[in-house]
Parts: C-alpha cells; structure tokens; sequence
C-alpha cells in the first residue's frame, strides 16, 4: 500500500506506529528522535541498547521527585523509567506502559538489571493502550488463550471480560499516580482518541499531582493530505497537534496551571513549510472542589498590571483579592507560588460559609473583612524596634 493512499484510521495508526518501533526496537533509527541532553549520572547503569533505542525529544524525567509514583505513557524500551528508578528512590514506584511487542520485551528484560544495579526493584511494565488505561493487554491475552474467539457469541463474552477486567483488576487505578511522564509518544495516538488519552491522564493523576511531557508540536495544523501518510504519522509529524491546541487539551481535560516549559526554536523538521518542534508541558490537577469564605486575600505581586487564572478570575497587582479558601491554597502552590502574597484573616473563619454562587469573579477584599472582629488599637512607636 502506497503511503499517500493511507487513512488514518485508529487502527491503522496503531498498527503503523507498533510496526515502525517494533523494528525500532531491534535496530536504532535515528529518524524517530530529536538530540537530548540526560543527566549522565543516571545513564551509567543503563544497558547501552536501552540508550541506542530511546526514541524521545525532551528530558521528562527531571520534572520526578524523590518518593513519586510515576507512570510513563508509551515507556518503549525503558529509558525514562530507569532514569527516573533512581530519582525516586526505594520509597517510589515507576510503571511504564506500552503496546509494542519487542519494545516491553527489553523493557522488561532489562529491569533486573537496573535493580540489580540500584539495589532496589521499583519498576514494573505494562502492556496497554496509552488512550485507555484500565485494560491490561496482558490479562486480556491470558484470557483469550484460554478462551478463543471463534463466533459472535465468543465475541460478546470477551466484551464481558474487557469490560470486567477494567472495572475489577484496572490496570492503572482512579487518582493513584504522582507525576505523569511521556517522551515523544502522545502524537503518535490517533486524532479520534487524543482526546480519551487527555482524560485518561486526568483519571489516573491524584489530585495535587502534575503531568511533564515532551513531545512535538507544530505551529500550523497539519492538512489532512500529511495525517494520511503512514510514515509521517509513525515519524511524530502528522499526529502532532499546534501548540496552542495541546495546551487546551490540557486544560478541556481538567488540568490547571498549564505551562510550556521548553519549546525549541529550531524545528526539529519542516514539512511543506510546517515546522515541527519538540515542547515540554507541564499540568497540574487539583483545582476541583467546593468554594468556601474564610476571609482569605491574595495580593497578585506583578510584573502585569494584572493576570486572569483558568477560571476567569482577573487579579490586580498590589489589590487585596478576595477569593475563596480552594483559591486560596491552590495559588499558593506551584506552579503559582511566586506570584501571590497570601493574607489570612486576624481571626480564622470556622464557620461553614459557602461562597456566593453569584460572585464568579474576583473582588477587593476590604482590609476591614481581614480585621474582622479583631480589636482597633493604636501602636506605640517606642515600644518596637526602628525599622529605619
């Protein structure tokens, strides 16, 4: 089948992209990565085909911390996992997940080595799909070995068991990962459930956990005429969506505080004048929940005039804010910690208050709401030490 005449079917990118890193797995192609700076100290213990055959355009794995669990979409043969084994320690869990035959084969293979090496076992691979996270691939062929699917009603048995296997054994559970990671692997699942792969990730975060993946973005969209060449698509070019539309797919799944952290200038390849370039993104969940009144303000520091958070919520430098106490906590967090002075009123609010479904906007907090109820007394100077 000539290229040109592909369609980019969900089953057809599937099957191009495990063809095309399924051979990537046994001889290194360099046509699938962009050039990456690691942190050579975590590089020494890892088996040199490991590194030949890392197919990435960024580093997400700085973006770990010690004791995470991480979870790694598209995890092909290891690389960022080994890597981010040792930043999290005995104390942290790393589970890679990923659908390619030969490259979960030397993923797994290789994991006893780095235990060996580290002094510790916290790695573990499964086989899935990065766009649906509750179905272990592995259970299910277990399952179809014992059971083949020969007739319509085999075929309404093994949905039975699908269905069964999600809710029962999910292979990455509701709200129990810290840190999502991926290199270069969202682009490659199809237009049709990038969308489910955005809340997936969502599902699966715990809240207050954050999502850092590098992949590659264009600053154009891509015609329909590049999303139906199989090459391409399997080369990270035509799944890649614009950066501004990988962010709103960010944001439309429920994370806050989306940022771009690193975005190449130099385009990593240029397609019919379309650049193509590797972007790190960094998400945030956690800004769910109810709005209570506690007397809370937050004073935006600049540098604008003012800002406008996810919400809608328009902050004005140097003004006492009035916002909510999710509000409250959630910008006194990263990725916002910096920008906010946080004033707590002189006597804490214990009532329940809910706050005013009306009120969607930010307004001034009066310093007389912050003072509420605490006594109006007048300082002598003589009795405090000279600020001058």
């Amino acid at each position: 089948m000539d290229d040109l005449d592909f369609h980019a079917t969900n089953a057809d990118v599937r099957d191009s992209v495990q063809d095309r890193y399924g051979a990537g797995a046994q001889a290194v192609e360099a046509a699938l990565c962009c050039p990456i700076d690691y942190d050579p100290q975590y590089l020494k213990i890892i088996p040199q085909e490991v590194l030949d055959r890392d197919y990435g355009c960024g580093d997400p794995s700085r973006y770990v911390r010690e004791g995470d669990v991480v979870l790694d979409l598209g995890s092909g043969g290891g690389k960022i996992c080994f890597i981010a084994s040792q930043i999290v320690g005995p104390e942290g869990k790393v589970i890679g997940v990923d659908m390619t035959d030969e490259m979960l084969e030397l993923a797994r293979s290789t994991a006893p080595v780095i235990a060996e090496r580290v002094g510790y076992a916290n790695v573990e691979f499964r086989r899935g799909h990065i766009e649906d996270l509750k179905l272990d691939h592995d259970d299910l062929n277990k399952w179809l070995a014992e059971n083949p699917v020969k007739n319509a009603s085999d075929l309404e048995a093994m949905e039975a068991e699908i269905l069964r296997l999600k809710t029962e054994l999910t292979m990455i559970p509701d709200n129990s990962v810290d840190v999502i990671v991926s290199n270069c692997v969202l682009n490659l699942v199809s237009d049709s459930k990038k969308k489910q792969m955005f809340s997936e990730m969502f599902r699966v975060l715990k809240v207050g956990g954050r999502v850092a993946v590098s992949d590659i973005v264009s600053d154009e969209d891509s015609p329909e005429e590049l999303k139906q060449d199989a090459r391409l698509w399997s080369g990270c070019i035509s799944g890649a969506m614009t950066e501004t539309a990988f962010g709103e797919a960010l944001e439309e799944a429920g994370f806050h505080g989306v940022t771009i952290d690193k975005l190449e200038l130099e385009p990593w390849q240029i397609v019919d004048g379309i650049e193509y370039r590797s972007a790190t993104y960094l998400a945030y969940k956690g800004k769910q929940g109810e709005c209570l009144e506690k007397n809370q303000a937050l004073i935006y520091k600049g540098p604008w005039r003012n800002v406008q958070d996810d919400d809608g919520h328009v902050f004005r430098r140097g003004e006492r804010s009035a916002v909510c106490e999710k509000t409250f906590k959630l910008l006194q967090q990263e990725p916002y910690a910096d920008m906010f002075i946080p004033i707590e009123p002189a006597i804490a609010v214990t009532d329940r208050i809910d706050w005013p479904a009306s009120d969607c906007g930010v307004r001034v907090r009066d310093p007389q709401e912050t003072k509420q109820g605490k006594p109006k007394v007048t300082t002598d100077p003589s009795q405090r030490e000279s600020c001058c």
